[in-house]
């Protein structure tokens, strides 16, 4: 270890760590392709007792947002701290057959928590018929990501971090079996956002993702159950948050809050996450892996773009960046600024729609088929055209305390110029400083899927 990296880990290690020899033992709990929509995000039609219970027992953090509005993409940064661009691993589903590695200085927070003497999971089953997937969906050939698939594998005494992965939000069976809880979303409830069509088909697939995140809910509440019965959840430090935006139309897979904006509750007994504070500060996915090393006394690297949320070396981001890249055999290549009220967005291939083919869009979202053929018969208006336009606009500025749903594109606004200036010269200044790989076209042998 070098002496600066000692010295940077001695001075902002939790007084607990300087105190004791004792290392926490750490939990993260993610859930797949879901905004901050939980009742103690005061959601009103969401049932969530286990999150809500989570979030009285921690900080939640209500500005928190993924790097990328897709699950590898995401992964790949948040597991390693740095950004998925910086790495080479932007390109969604990449690097699979080629052999691809990371670059020298970033490893996985699994392999930094190793070297300290955890043992890593990547926990299969918590209760009977209830557990994580096991996914890790990592944009390169990690051999050897977690030491097994339980935290009752550890010897005796030795610290864990264990990582549960819930698919309940995600498109698929889990939506099915969303379905028969006891109590339901009512469709006709609900409030639309302005770029979706009032039609039965949008209400019910609107509801059934609700359903799907309220069935995450008790599958999380099976969890905290499981680390209860076995003395760890009065002292374990809980992290959940979600991998990206829900997985509804202009949200996965696109740089509008919808498609990044994440849930993120820590829960920290006896430390500095205060039972049931709030925070509003800008926050990055990539914060929950530096906060997680920081917790466990793991000096912080040089290559970590993750800032702790908590202790000396945390410090407050006045914007965040983001990337959406190839999704699938959807090519494009996006990026934006974000601040508390304004956002950013440069559409580096305007000419390609935001229809252009994808067939997990196009077999997975029933308000897709709707859109286009309300579309064709002239019946959308003009937020809810704005999807199925030929073309996308070279850049986007929205105010987001006016317009939360982003609408309303004040790219060409004189108001606005200044502002807008400022935020497109933070974007130029960190794709140079970053060395945003997006810059350059991706191997056809790293897009094999």
């Amino acid at each position: 270890m070098q002496r600066r990296e000692v010295l940077r880990t001695l001075a902002g290690a939790p007084a607990f760590l300087r105190q004791t020899a004792e290392k926490p033992n750490i939990v993260w709990l993610t859930g797949e392709d879901m905004g901050p929509a939980l009742g103690c995000y005061g959601h009103p039609f969401m049932r969530t007792p286990n999150l809500d219970w989570l979030a009285s027992q921690g900080v939640r953090f209500t500005q928190a947002f993924a790097t990328a509005p897709v699950c590898s993409a995401s992964r790949s940064a948040f597991m390693t701290g740095v950004y998925q661009t910086t790495t080479g691993t932007h390109h969604h589903r990449s690097h699979r057959r080629d052999g691809y590695q990371l670059p020298a200085g970033v490893k996985l927070v699994t392999d930094r928590l190793r070297e300290r003497g955890y043992f890593t999971c990547n926990v299969r089953e918590v209760a009977p018929g209830v557990g994580g997937t096991g996914k890790t969906d990592l944009n390169w050939d990690a051999r050897k990501p977690f030491d097994g698939t339980h935290w009752n594998q550890r010897a005796k005494g030795q610290p864990f971090f264990a990582h549960i992965n819930f698919q309940a939000p995600h498109k698929g069976p889990a939506f099915t079996l969303a379905r028969r809880q006891k109590h339901l979303v009512d469709p006709k409830q609900l409030a639309l956002p302005p770029y979706w069509p009032d039609h039965p088909v949008v209400r019910d697939e609107y509801a059934n993702h609700l359903d799907a995140i309220n069935l995450l809910d008790s599958q999380i509440g099976a969890t905290l159950d499981a680390l209860r019965r076995d003395g760890l959840l009065d002292s374990a430090i809980i992290v959940f948050f979600g991998d990206n935006g829900r997985c509804l139309i202009r949200g996965k897979q696109w740089l509008y809050d919808a498609g990044i904006h994440i849930p993120l509750i820590i829960r920290w007994p006896g430390g500095d996450a205060r039972p049931g504070a709030v925070r509003d500060d800008l926050v990055l996915s990539l914060d929950s892996t530096a906060t997680t090393l920081w917790l466990a006394g793991v000096p912080l690297p040089e290559k970590m773009d993750g800032r702790p949320l908590f202790g000396p070396l945390a410090r407050r981001r006045d914007h965040t960046i983001h990337a959406r890249d190839r999704c699938d055999m959807t090519l494009d290549r996006i990026r934006c600024v974000r601040t508390a009220r304004y956002k950013y967005i440069r559409n580096f291939m305007p000419e390609r729609p935001y229809t252009q083919f994808n067939n997990y869009i196009e077999t997975s979202y029933p308000t897709l088929g709707v859109m286009k053929e309300l579309h064709t018969q002239g019946k959308l208006n003009a937020a809810q055209s704005l999807f199925m336009a030929d073309r996308k606009p070279d850049e986007e500025y929205y105010d987001l305390l006016e317009d939360p749903h982003e609408v309303n594109n004040l790219a060409g606004s004189a108001a606005h110029k200044a502002g807008m200036d400022r935020l497109r010269a933070r974007l130029d200044a960190w794709i140079q400083a970053t060395g945003d790989q997006g810059q350059h076209p991706e191997r056809p042998e790293a897009a094999a899927l």
